[in-house]
């Protein structure tokens, strides 16, 4: 089979926030089966248009939903999808706000006729930029500190400098960041290649000094409450959507850039861009293009 145009299960992962591991479980249940999987090798292959889809499985899950019910929901239309919803929120009312939070949203986008496509997405062409790095492997749980604390440590680091800031703060993950997965996470600040350097020797265990390529990216902006969690995974999703959708391959980690930030999150203020690095897909040529 020609796997030119489907997303290796590594991409495909990382472009609808499930684990490799949660792929495989949802193969072996039945309820997002590859659209190939390699007789020799057994590596897994997906279509593009399967993304949404494993973007709803992913939704439903994160409400807690049983594997066997998301395995009969997949299927259903926005009706159905909705009143299924209501019925599991009215059966969490004991459960943990954020779990609350993330049903509340799910249902919203589904109701909307199950577009995931919110958000109007720009491509934003970056040039080459030297970062400043304070990188951590976090959970959800954890992530607010680390950032919080990598930033007072980056931003003390680059006073000494001083360095020049070419632009705004800006976090990359490497993988899932959720309750129940951890990932890499960086949190980086972008300075002057050609000024002043970070002194050798000084940088803490965990800092570093990273450069990297220029590079395309689907950006979407959100604001206030829309850039707090879980609102803001839609920004995610429309980026990622956008990416697959126009035949492009992933680049690189997600950034979260902080474009305005009040210091609170949910702060009406706050401006956040989520920006996915993409190139051409390979053995696409032209056709990726539009």
């Amino acid at each position: 089979m020609d796997t030119t145009k489907l997303l290796p299960i590594g991409q495909f992962a990382q472009a609808v926030g499930l684990t490799v591991t949660a792929l495989r479980h949802y193969d072996t249940t039945g309820v997002l089966p590859p659209a190939h999987v390699d007789p020799d090798t057994g590596y897994r292959w997906y279509r593009r248009d399967q993304v949404r889809t494993a973007q709803l499985i992913r939704g439903l899950r994160q409400a807690e939903v049983p594997v066997e019910r998301v395995r009969e929901l997949v299927g259903a239309d926005a009706v159905e999808l909705a009143a299924a919803l209501g019925a599991h929120l009215r059966d969490a009312e004991r459960r943990l706000e954020l779990q609350r939070a993330v049903v509340h949203s799910l249902w919203e986008r589904i109701s909307e006729g199950v577009d995931m496509d919110q958000h109007r997405v720009t491509v934003r062409q970056s040039d080459a930029e030297r970062v400043l790095v304070r990188a951590a492997t976090v959970d959800d749980h954890g992530l607010d500190t680390f950032l919080r604390t990598a930033y007072q440590e980056l931003y003390t680091l680059a006073g000494r400098g001083p360095l020049t800031f070419t632009g705004p703060a800006f976090v990359r993950f490497h993988g899932l960041c959720d309750d129940e997965n951890a990932t890499l996470v960086e949190a980086c600040l972008p300075f002057w290649a050609d000024g002043a350097q970070p002194a050798e020797g000084e940088l803490p265990e965990g800092t570093y000094v990273k450069d990297l390529p220029a590079n395309s990216a689907a950006c979407v902006e959100v604001a206030g409450e829309a850039a707090a969690f879980p609102a803001i995974l839609t920004a995610y999703d429309s980026a990622a959507s956008w990416v697959t959708d126009h035949g492009f391959a992933f680049a690189g980690p997600v950034r979260m850039i902080h474009r305005r930030w009040a210091g609170v999150v949910g702060h009406p203020d706050n401006r956040v861009e989520i920006a996915w690095p993409f190139e051409e897909a390979a053995g696409e040529g032209e056709g990726a293009s539009r």
